[in-house]
């Protein structure tokens, strides 16, 4: 599965692309991450995509990411992007919560995706995951394993081995990500990945 990338302005350097590609950082309620996404997620939603991520990275020039794929079960194109893009950036630009000049990246999740919501463990149980929680827990904050529970309490349970197990709640997580395992990357040339159209549980702390 591809990752597309449409830049609003400014050209995407390697470093850059491999910086969007490592930031998995879960969203905080309350920063400009969430204005950005309650400004712009009625509009993705209304056009037929999930708004999977906002993230506002900082420098010289701001870096305003957004992952989005279809609420139907097919491929996100270039074209999509693009479309997402300029709809997007008129939204922002009557609104302007960021008041800086910044580049706009619109893209799909790609396999090893951000798991932003609790819907995300739910949906994708049975494949592996790594998780940092905000504070350490069982003396330690980096955790990895099968996905083999995701209750509506937010109760995550990651299988690293058959004698270990981690237990775990999404509301401590910092951040978490799909690994992109043999049996990711089989599922997705299969056709057999879960899909949003899966009866999956709704529940999300964002």
């Amino acid at each position: 599965m591809a990752l597309f990338l449409c830049l609003s302005e400014g050209s995407l350097e390697e470093a850059d692309l491999q910086d969007f590609l490592d930031s998995e950082v879960l969203e905080i309620a309350g920063g400009l991450n969430d204005r950005v996404r309650q400004i712009i997620a009625p509009t993705i939603e209304d056009m037929g995509f999930d708004l999977v991520r906002v993230l506002v990275t900082g420098g010289r020039k701001p870096k305003l990411q957004i992952m989005v794929e279809p609420l139907e079960d097919r491929i996100m194109t270039v074209e999509d992007c693009a479309i997402i893009s300029r709809q997007v950036s008129v939204l922002l630009d009557v609104e302007d919560p960021i008041t800086d000049a910044y580049d706009l990246e619109v893209s799909s999740p790609g396999l090893d995706r951000p798991l932003m919501k609790l819907e995300d463990f739910q949906r994708f149980m049975g494949f592996e995951a790594r998780a940092e929680t905000r504070i350490p827990k069982e003396g330690q904050r980096r955790f990895k394993g099968l996905i083999t529970k995701a209750e509506d309490d937010g109760e995550i349970v990651l299988q690293e081995r058959d004698d270990l197990e981690h237990k775990l709640n999404f509301s401590e997580f910092a951040k978490a990500k799909l690994v992109l395992s043999d049996a990711l990357v089989e599922a997705a040339q299969n056709g057999t990945l879960p899909t949003k159209n899966n009866d999956t549980k709704k529940n999300s702390l964002n």
